[in-house]
């Protein structure tokens, strides 16, 4: 497993639930084509599940 995970926004968070936002939110996105690196860890893969629809994740 890699040490770090980059995260790209790839679909609007427009007409979703808030749960989902506030996930999108938490990780750090904000614009469509974002990406933000985070720590490889059981929080970060959980909550790339929950919005694994609307993400998109590379291992650096």
């Amino acid at each position: 497993m890699a040490n770090k995970l980059e995260v790209t926004l790839t679909r609007s968070v427009i007409g979703r639930q808030q749960g989902q936002k506030d996930t999108v939110k938490a990780l750090g996105l904000r614009k469509i084509s974002q990406t933000v690196v985070h720590e490889d860890n059981d929080v970060i893969r959980g909550m790339i599940k929950k919005v694994s629809h609307l993400v998109e994740v590379k291992e650096a």
